[in-house]
């Protein structure tokens, strides 16, 4: 098992980090797709701390009517197949979605730009996000905080200064998974944003089109994709073990 699993990635790096790697890695095409994929992955990791942080905590800290459905529903991105995740996002934000013509009115075209896929990313990474950030929410005494309300600390002083810092193990953690699944991201973003290169085309879509004309653009971008799959993978064994001590 183990041959199996080590015989397609040890030949993929192989073959993309041979001696054309450099003249490769600085085309046109693969440098295209890493600046759209490490901007718009920004970008969506911005909007996920700043709308999945609020959104971890309430579900942590709060219960009411229909938590469970709440909590399901924001969960489901996860379990929903990608392509499935574009559709919807082309029938809620698409020119002839619920609300892509008041956002035409607005003068906002999303659909098959920057924008798309940042909203392609966001959709199927924020849940990994809220699901990890929430787990540390709850993995602490809420009568620490409490306690510094006791002592005089105001609400926004407990979050930024007791709660954050105790759950910021799990927000990194959060936040790796979430850029992880962002950077793979492949079919939500072909059906809501398009493969435009230079604006649309990320590195999951560089590879696929690559492999249709010229192999070393996907061989490179791919041995890329593994070797930073495995720094994600290391910096979260190093958050686990760090959250357990």
């Amino acid at each position: 098992m183990a041959a199996f699993l080590l015989l397609p990635t040890l030949t993929l790096l192989l073959r993309g980090l041979s001696a054309d790697f450099l003249p490769t890695l600085l085309s046109p095409a693969v440098m295209d797709a890493l600046r759209v994929s490490v901007l718009t992955s920004a970008a969506s990791l911005g909007l996920t701390i700043f709308f999945g942080t609020p959104a971890a905590w309430l579900l942590s800290r709060r219960r009411f009517w229909g938590h469970a459905l709440l909590e399901s529903l924001l969960d489901l991105p996860i379990t929903l197949p990608p392509v499935v995740a574009g559709v919807a996002l082309l029938l809620a934000f698409g020119s002839r979605g619920v609300l892509g013509r008041p956002l035409e009115l607005a003068g906002i075209d999303l659909a098959f730009s920057p924008a798309a896929v940042v909203l392609a990313l966001l959709f199927t990474s924020a849940p990994f996000y809220i699901r990890t950030v929430k787990a540390g929410f709850s993995a602490y005494d809420p009568d620490t905080e409490a306690a510094a309300r006791v002592d005089g600390a105001g609400e926004r002083g407990v979050f930024f200064q007791v709660t954050l810092p105790l759950a910021l193990p799990f927000l990194l953690e959060g936040l790796v998974l979430a850029w992880a699944r962002s950077l793979g991201e492949f079919g939500a973003t072909i059906l809501f944003a398009g493969s435009l290169q230079g604006s649309t085309r990320t590195i999951p879509l560089a590879i696929y089109s690559a492999i249709e004309s010229d192999l070393r653009p996907a061989l490179v971008l791919s041995a890329i994709m593994v070797v930073f799959a495995f720094g994600l993978l290391l910096v979260l064994r190093l958050l686990s073990a760090r959250r357990g001590m």
